[in-house]
């Protein structure tokens, strides 16, 4: 049996029926066709399938959409400018060759905008303590960790 839920998602507000066990993940990939939002592990420990949820960095295969009704959710691709243009810590990550095979990529940098957003100075510390649920297999976490740094320096997060 399905049931009616609202979100709003990347600030447009959708109204959608879901499974009572249906993952959040699954329903943006899906049913909204938001496919930046990567499934990787299904079991929580990569980060891959990160976004933010009234502003903080959820894991999406660990969520259920039911539990999430009425919530605001941001995608990666929620983060760009009405414009088009890139957000500044996405700007960074390309700056600063924090993107490689790119799986990773949307969860970190969700991940690294919601640190910004809370601490807009982080020292290279607490950036690696923030991202540490998020997995990069290319082992491209110097980039990353300076591609934060950058933005913090520059106040735009």
């Amino acid at each position: 049996m399905k049931k009616q839920i609202t979100l709003t998602v990347n600030g447009v507000k959708r109204e959608l029926f879901v499974s009572s066990n249906e993952l959040l993940l699954n329903v943006l990939r899906e049913h909204l066709e938001l496919t930046g939002a990567k499934y990787g592990c299904g079991i929580g420990e990569c980060g891959s399938c990160t976004v933010l949820l009234d502003g903080e960095p959820v894991l999406a295969c660990l969520t259920l959409a039911m539990a999430v009704d009425g919530s605001d959710v941001v995608t990666i691709e929620g983060i760009s400018g009405s414009d088009g243009s890139l957000h500044p810590v996405q700007e960074s990550f390309l700056n600063h060759g924090a993107v490689q095979c790119g799986f990773c990529t949307p969860g970190m940098i969700l991940t690294g905008k919601a640190l910004l957003d809370e601490n807009p100075q982080p020292t290279e510390e607490e950036i690696r303590e923030y991202i540490r649920g998020n997995l990069c297999r290319c082992t491209g976490y110097t980039q990353i960790v300076k591609a934060l740094k950058v933005s913090s320096v520059k106040g735009k997060a």
